[in-house]
């Protein structure tokens, strides 16, 4: 009984040094990009556990589901956009790529657009969001979106501790 006791503790202690290890390139090793809201200037980048949210000025694009990044912080994944959304919505939603890298808390993006109305392909970015930044759209609204935001207790766990050493 002892002996497993030893073993449950020494397997929770590998689990958490590597849920907690880093790479300088990427920051915090992830699967996915990290959920929450990123923002910059012209562009916000709402992530949830179920779907992703851009928006590129008054433009915006969906993607399904989680974003996975490489071991390099690349990314690259399907979805679709809204070419013209401002004022008022004009569909319909095309097929884009996005693709781009995350650096700590910074992702650079660019959506390479489908237009399937004008025929041609259309470019929207590289924007760049920072983790936890409002957007700045200037005139054009962000929706916001309720995507599924759920982290485990570990993920909230390194999140404050990232929060604090940034603070203090």
């Amino acid at each position: 009984m002892a002996e497993t006791k030893r073993w449950l503790l020494f397997a929770g202690s590998v689990a958490f040094t590597w849920a907690c290890s880093t790479d300088s390139a990427t920051g915090p090793r992830e699967v996915a990009i990290p959920l929450g809201t990123w923002g910059g200037d012209s562009a916000g980048f709402i992530v949830g556990d179920t779907a992703a949210h851009l928006h590129i000025a008054c433009t915006f694009g969906d993607i399904s589901g989680r974003i996975p990044i490489d071991p390099t912080g690349a990314f690259d994944v399907p979805g679709t956009y809204m070419l013209r959304a401002y004022p008022i919505a004009i569909g319909p939603s095309v097929p884009a790529r996005f693709t781009g890298r995350i650096s700590n808390t910074t992702i650079t993006v660019t959506a390479t657009v489908n237009d399937t109305v004008e025929h041609k392909t259309v470019v929207r970015g590289p924007a760049v969001v920072k983790l936890g930044t409002d957007p700045r759209l200037g005139p054009c609204p962000i929706c916001r979106r309720s995507v599924e935001a759920k982290r485990s207790p570990l993920r909230r766990f390194i999140d404050a501790m990232r929060k604090r050493r940034f603070e203090g």
